[in-house]
């Protein structure tokens, strides 16, 4: 008995020294393009990363506060999301307790003179790391599901920020679009004058007329696109459909200076990428358990029973040596499954690594295409309200001149559409300057 059992040991310790690769963590792999993700940025490359502000920080409308916050309380992607984390918990926790030996009691009773009683234990040795892999990929998953509801709660404060801003331009838009309305109401009173003193034509005061009915039409549109918006929004928040109170465009105020940080931040606080990473991790642990498969799972067992026939209790260790023996043996007869469970678990793990590579570049060109069309958008704000302040001298000289019969209609007609359309351009701008600092936000980590 002493020599099968000294046998079996020095086999395990044989197997362990072969097989020590099973045991590896994970560690991440040098990436070297990784520094070269910001290359086509102007210097806003270093320093502390906007992605770092929370969003109570980034946007200073305390309605806009009111609306996130209900979303985080409401939203049901992000509830899922939670309930995700709970079931990766629960996962790891059994993970952990498959570690810890294992017992069972049973009774059996028939006549008055026959009883009978046993307890047995067992504990699978995790010599070759199966169960550590397995507890390991549970943990990885864990903070991969977390992860997941950083993704979501990320991505609902951004929707919802772009919706609320969105709202406050259709509200600019309308306002304009109603001031415009009121000036070709007086537009058409004027040209009517000049009609009866016989400085103008009817074909002035028609095409007046016409490009008021032109301005009703889109305010008409305006007013359908925002409640359209408020409706979806209070979808997105968890409310039914109501009015979303809001302040305006004119009252917003975003950092005027964006830094993105050191590109290799992105690794720690992009959640997409955490995930990607987490994921290859998983796939990691995998292959190693795959490793494992190859070599004996060794389980102690054994028993104790009690009858009331002789009321000995009885120890049995053969039963021990026996599941020792049939431990070592098992993987000789799959050895063909588990070489390809192998090969799964490493074409597995390929595709991960790539998968992960390919989020960190991902990554890079939205950070990239934010930065730009920021700086793009600040750009044409500032150009739309030089050209607005020339339309608007152009429009007031053109109806003075008309007036003295030195300019004819087309000349105001033309000026005032100009005007109108940038304003709308200008409101329009505006919000792109806004969602840009957004997605720039959203695509460094989103404040986490």
């Amino acid at each position: 008995m002493n020599r099968i059992i000294t046998r079996i040991f020095i086999a395990i310790a044989f197997l362990s020294m072969t097989g020590c690769g099973i045991y590896r963590q994970y560690e991440r792999e040098e990436m070297q393009f990784v520094d070269s993700l910001y290359r086509r940025m102007s210097p806003q490359a270093e320093g502390y990363s906007t992605g770092n502000i929370s969003w109570e920080v980034m946007f200073t409308d305390p309605l806009l506060h009111e609306w996130i916050q209900t979303g985080l309380d409401y939203n049901t992607d992000l509830h899922v999301a939670r309930l995700k984390v709970q079931e990766a918990e629960a996962t790891l926790l059994a993970a952990r307790w498959a570690l810890l030996p294992g017992a069972d009691f049973n009774m059996q009773g028939g006549l008055p003179s026959q009883f009978s009683a046993s307890m047995g234990a067992s504990w699978q040795a995790d010599i070759f790391g199966g169960l550590r892999n397995a507890k390991r990929k549970a943990q990885a998953a864990l903070e991969q599901s977390e992860a997941y509801r950083q993704a979501v709660q990320t991505e609902l404060v951004a929707t919802i920020a772009n919706s609320y801003y969105t709202l406050l331009m259709l509200d600019e838009q309308l306002t304009i679009s109603t001031r415009t309305m009121t000036t070709w109401e007086e537009s058409i009173r004027t040209l009517e004058a000049l009609k009866r003193a016989g400085k103008t034509n009817e074909a002035a005061v028609l095409q007046a007329k016409a490009n008021k009915l032109g301005v009703e039409a889109n305010i008409l549109t305006l007013k359908k696109e925002i409640l359209a918006i408020e409706n979806s929004l209070c979808a997105l928040v968890g409310v039914v459909p109501m009015t979303i109170t809001r302040s305006t465009l004119a009252d917003q105020e975003l950092p005027q200076s964006l830094s993105t940080g050191v590109p290799a931040e992105l690794l720690s606080r992009r959640p997409d990428v955490r995930q990607a990473e987490l994921a290859l991790a998983q796939a990691f642990y995998s292959v190693n358990s795959a490793r494992a498969s190859f070599y004996p799972n060794v389980t102690l067992s054994g028993a104790l029973g009690w009858t009331t026939g002789n009321g000995n209790i009885v120890l049995d260790p053969g039963s021990m040596i026996a599941n020792l023996i049939a431990g070592l043996s098992q993987p000789v007869f799959g050895r063909g499954v588990n070489k390809a469970r192998l090969q799964a678990a490493q074409a597995q793990y390929e595709q991960a690594g790539y998968l992960f590579r390919q989020s960190l570049l991902d990554a890079g060109v939205e950070v990239n295409n934010a930065l730009t069309m920021w700086q793009t958008a600040k750009k044409r704000v500032d150009l739309g309200k030089k050209q607005i302040i020339s339309l608007q001298a152009a429009v007031w000289n053109t109806q003075l001149l008309m007036k003295h019969g030195n300019a004819d209609y087309l000349e105001v007609l033309t000026a005032q559409k100009n005007l109108l359309q940038a304003e709308l351009t200008e409101a329009s701008d505006r919000l792109d300057e806004i969602k840009s600092v957004i997605s720039l936000y959203r695509a460094l980590g989103g404040g986490y």
